[in-house]
């Protein structure tokens, strides 16, 4: 899940002309210093839901705003497992 959320992360970066690609991003890397602004993490969820065919965010039934890669991904991960 992981390696499919820094790929689309990174065509993300790449479609809102961010000049940085990420091999890989710490999961500790605060989300707001990672390069992406609001139009790109609307993107990325955009992209990850044609990707993995689920938005976590619009199922939500408590709103959880992650502040770390880590707990993006965490996000992506506990959905795909329910």
């Amino acid at each position: 899940m992981k390696e499919v959320i820094l790929k689309t992360f990174n065509e993300a970066l790449q479609q809102t002309d961010k000049p940085m690609q990420y091999e890989e991003i710490n999961d500790d890397a605060v989300l707001l210093e990672t390069g992406l602004d609001s139009l790109g993490f609307a993107i990325l969820v955009a992209l990850l839901e044609e990707e993995l065919d689920i938005d976590p965010f619009q199922i939500m039934d408590t709103p959880v705003y992650p502040r770390t890669f880590g707990e993006f991904v965490s996000i992506y991960e506990s959905c795909n497992a329910s």
